[in-house]
């Protein structure tokens, strides 16, 4: 079989299909953050002890049950932390690893099925095809690190490294905005044209977003939303006192709860000064572009609103899964306005 992006002369026009399948593939790639962060709050990413790509199945009957229960014992977070749970107990934590984990393979079939249907159709071109083709390789990454993320944590300090939980994360959204960033570029072709300040200050503006993304990785990972949950003050200060405490100082902002939540506090506090700056260019934009914007800036505002409640009322599940899911939707918006304000319609230059 000859793949289409790989023959020589293949030139379609990729279909409205093709971008509807990659807006569903975004799409199971959100719900797969909720259930990461509903498990992660849960505690319950350290029930599967092993790694398995391509078993599906959870234990079935008593027995196996059983089996997977006493394998987990064998673990420090079951001698320190969770000794004398029931059967039951490891059941509700183990689900729930067992379907963030099954999501991640039902999106690779949901992405692997369509893409070679895709080509053998010749419905993608050369360059759109070894793009998805990356894509497909960057989730295999994908699942790569988050088994590394979870064994960091089947040690004698039963916590995953907020290192790779970070880096788990930050893959996530790396594969999320390409994904969407390909799909709006399906949905309507465009060509880049000159940039210009506004769109600029959308990148930059995006940038500080990621960046406050992946510092609430940091905040997950040492549970620092738990500590100084007061707001605008942390300990009646504006400026803690603790922020360079540990040694080396380099160690700080990735290591010391104080600084990290201090951090997050700051980048979130200036990311979205940027986006209300970006209120000065309304009124110049046209409609689509316009609307994009507001609601940018009104989800800016909301994503903020959620992170203090988040912080004063001590990480509510329900709470905190919507304030991680928020950032993704924060980064939605700002994509799709980059996309308007960045590129042209061919026919309209």
């Amino acid at each position: 079989m000859r793949l289409g992006f790989l023959m020589t002369n293949p030139s379609p026009t990729p279909s409205r299909p093709v971008a509807w399948w990659l807006f569903l593939c975004c799409s199971l790639l959100l719900i797969i953050v909720v259930l990461g962060g509903i498990t992660r709050l849960t505690q319950s990413g350290l029930s599967m002890v092993e790694w398995k790509p391509f078993a599906v199945f959870p234990p079935l009957g008593e027995a196996e049950w059983q089996a997977a229960f006493l394998h987990y014992q064998q673990f420090p977070e079951y001698k320190i932390r969770t000794i004398g749970m029931t059967l039951d107990d490891f059941k509700s934590i183990f689900w729930l690893e067992y379907l963030h984990r099954l999501a991640g393979r039902i999106i690779g079939v949901v992405f692997l099925v369509p893409f070679l249907w895709f080509l053998v159709r010749q419905k993608i071109d050369h360059r759109l095809g070894w793009k998805l083709a990356g894509l497909f390789l960057l989730g295999g990454v994908q699942g790569i690190v988050g088994w590394l993320m979870v064994k960091s944590g089947l040690t004698e300090r039963p916590d995953v490294s907020q290192y790779r939980l970070t880096a788990h994360l930050g893959l996530a959204l790396l594969i999320y905005g390409l994904l969407l960033w390909t799909a709006l570029g399906v949905l309507q072709p465009r060509r880049l044209i000159p940039m210009t300040s506004l769109v600029l200050h959308l990148w930059s503006v995006l940038g500080l977003l990621v960046l406050t993304l992946l510092s609430g990785g940091f905040v997950a990972g040492l549970d620092a939303g738990f500590s100084y949950n007061t707001f605008p003050l942390m300990n009646s200060q504006l400026v803690p006192e603790d922020l360079w405490i540990m040694e080396p100082w380099y160690t700080n902002p990735f290591e010391n709860v104080v600084m990290v939540q201090f951090q997050h506090r700051l980048l979130a506090m200036t990311t979205l000064g940027a986006v209300l700056l970006l209120c000065r260019w309304g009124s110049l934009l046209p409609t689509p572009a316009r609307a994009a914007m507001m609601l940018f800036t009104a989800m800016a505002g909301i994503q903020v609103m959620l992170g203090i409640l988040t912080l004063l009322l001590v990480v509510p599940i329900p709470l905190a899964v919507t304030h991680q899911v928020g950032a993704f939707v924060l980064f939605t918006m700002g994509l799709v306005t980059v996309h308007l304000l960045a590129v042209q319609p061919p026919s309209s230059l």
